[in-house]
């Protein structure tokens, strides 16, 4: 891959013989200096790019696939048409209700800003979650890495032995490393409850040695008169081969044992897979792993949508509650981005077999942590169904760009892709009103 090259800089006037940059604008006063709008604008773009207080440095994505109906977790409308029955309880701030299914999660509202208006132009499940996850529209011209990969591209961890970016019972739609490369795409592990396949020899030491020696004379003999076509390929190799003897050697590994936790922190998260996972994202996190994605499956609800959402949210109540308590009891709250959603919403009718269909036109996502605005919601949906034009809307790339700024990210960086093609890491901006 290229080297990535960098948007221009704006001029720094904050050394120690120069005006800070606001005492300059604030002094001469910038709407009257119009031979420097350029720089105006630089310096309106540096702002862009700066994220308020200390950035994050670690992204926890719960990914509800399927779509869940966001009239049945955190938009509910009792009382309406479009409820059709579904009930809402208070949550700890004030005016803000969810669905009843989500009592303990409606506890942990005054930390969580919550955008009710997310728009997307993808109505299919695999387009929409690439769009969700990547923060773009699928292009048959590019594959474009997940945040996840993102954020390990541009905030790497030496000090971590095991993958930095990891996915918990993923669906068929796993976090991507896209042109970044293959080595960027999340490692798949499942129910945290059973051990990481595949990293404990199946030998004696002694034949696990006399195997990776005679690995490397076949290595040594393929690659013989195969240089300089073959350099970049066998690097990449070896290096894939180093990093997955580093792991099967390392303590850290034990961040995947839940068994390990105590038996009040398990039960917190709740008796499922995906409260398992929950808590494996959380000991990951605190090992120094960038990004974790977990995911809860089935909430495709063309059927039964009620039923569907109450076991889903049987799950999914316990275990992101938990995971934000405890995140903020260790102190790892302020410097983790947990995101929770998933790649559209659900119609204000229900169909026929009393399922909801597929809805990007309005749906809810949560986010916590990282220095987003507490107890804060950003839009609304019609409660009566009838527009499909949410209040304040926020666009996919602008939830991605907004993650990126808090992570420290200049979601605007510009990178060249193996092909040669500038891309920048987001085509969205800032959405500064969810950010504390």
């Amino acid at each position: 891959m290229n080297p990535p090259t960098n948007r221009a800089q704006a001029p720094d006037f904050c050394g120690p013989d120069h005006f800070s940059r606001r005492s300059f604008l604030q002094a001469v006063g910038l709407s009257g200096l119009t031979w420097l709008t350029p720089l105006a604008d630089l310096l309106a773009l540096e702002a862009e790019k700066a994220p308020k207080g200390k950035p994050a440095k670690s992204l926890i994505f719960l990914w509800l696939a399927g779509g869940p109906s966001q009239l049945e977790t955190f938009d509910p409308h009792p009382g309406k048409k479009i409820a059709h029955g579904t009930t809402a309880i208070d949550t700890s701030v004030k005016g803000v209700q969810f669905a009843s299914g989500l009592p303990r999660c409606a506890e942990i509202m005054n930390e969580i800003t919550l955008v009710r208006s997310m728009t997307s132009q993808e109505g299919d499940h695999e387009r929409a979650s690439y769009n969700m996850k990547t923060g773009w529209r699928p292009n048959p011209t590019v594959v474009h890495p997940s945040i996840g990969a993102v954020v390990n591209h541009e905030l790497p961890n030496p000090r971590v032995e095991i993958p930095s970016h990891v996915s918990i019972l993923p669906d068929q739609w796993a976090a991507r490393g896209g042109y970044f490369g293959a080595e960027y795409d999340a490692f798949q592990t499942g129910d945290p409850d059973k051990p990481v396949p595949d990293i404990a020899p199946t030998v004696n030491d002694g034949r696990d040695r006399r195997r990776k020696q005679n690995l490397a004379v076949i290595e040594r003999g393929f690659a013989r008169g195969r240089q300089p076509d073959l350099d970049a390929r066998k690097t990449l190799h070896l290096n894939t081969i180093k990093r997955a003897r580093k792991m099967m050697s390392s303590e850290q590994v034990a961040a995947f044992d839940v068994s390990q936790a105590t038996k009040a922190e398990r039960d917190a998260y709740g008796d499922s897979a995906f409260g398992r996972g929950c808590l494996a994202a959380r000991r990951l996190i605190e090992t120094g792993v960038r990004c974790v994605e977990v995911t809860l499956k089935s909430f495709d609800s063309h059927v039964n949508n009620h039923e569907t959402h109450a076991a889903r949210n049987a799950d999914l109540d316990p275990a992101f509650p938990a995971l934000i308590k405890d995140l903020k009891q260790r102190g790892l709250l302020d410097s983790t981005i947990v995101m929770c959603g998933g790649e559209f919403g659900r119609t204000p009718k229900l169909n026929p077999l009393e399922g909801r269909d597929h809805w990007p036109k309005g749906f809810s996502f949560a986010l916590a942590g990282g220095g987003f605005r507490k107890g804060y919601v950003r839009g609304s949906t019609d409660p009566e169904g009838l527009s499909e034009s949410p209040e304040n809307p926020v666009k996919v790339e602008n939830l991605h760009a907004t993650v990126l700024h808090q992570l420290g990210i200049d979601h605007l960086k510009e990178l060249i892709t193996p092909v040669g093609r500038p891309l920048t890491l987001s085509a969205g901006s800032v959405a500064h009103d969810l950010i504390a």
